[in-house]
C-alpha cells in the first residue's frame, strides 16, 4: 500500500474553515475504489497546520493523482496556503492499521 502524510500550512484566516474548504476533495477521494483512508487532523502545536494521513492500495495511488478532483484541488488549494505542503510518501507492506505492540489496552 501507499502510506502518505502531508502537512498543509493554511493561512490563518482560513484555518477554522479548512475542514469545509477541503470537504469536496476529501469526499471525492474517500469514494475512490483504491482509497483505504483519508484523515485530516489539526496540529496541536500550530493551529494553522493540518496533517493529512492517506492510505491507498497499490493500484489506487495512480488513479488518485490523475483524477479530476485531484486536478481541481491543485488549482483551488494554493490560494488558502502559506507555503507548499510537505509530504512523506512511501510504499509499505500491509493494507490496514495494526495494533501498537508497545502499548496494550
Amino acid at each position: 500500500m501507499y502510506f502518505i502524510v502531508v502537512k498543509f500550512p493554511v493561512k490563518p484566516e482560513f484555518a477554522d474553515a479548512w475542514p469545509e474548504i477541503s470537504r469536496p476533495f476529501t469526499e471525492a477521494t474517500r469514494a475512490e475504489a483504491g482509497n483505504l483512508w483519508f484523515e485530516w487532523s489539526r496540529s496541536v502545536e500550530d493551529p494553522n497546520t493540518y496533517v493529512l494521513v492517506e492510505g491507498f492500495t497499490e493500484d489506487g495511488a495512480g488513479p488518485h493523482v490523475n483524477s479530476e478532483h485531484f486536478k481541481q484541488m491543485q488549482a483551488d488549494f494554493p490560494q488558502y496556503l502559506t507555503a507548499t505542503p510537505l509530504i512523506v510518501s512511501r510504499q509499505v507492506e500491509g493494507d490496514a492499521w495494526g495494533e501498537m505492540g508497545e502499548l496494550q489496552v
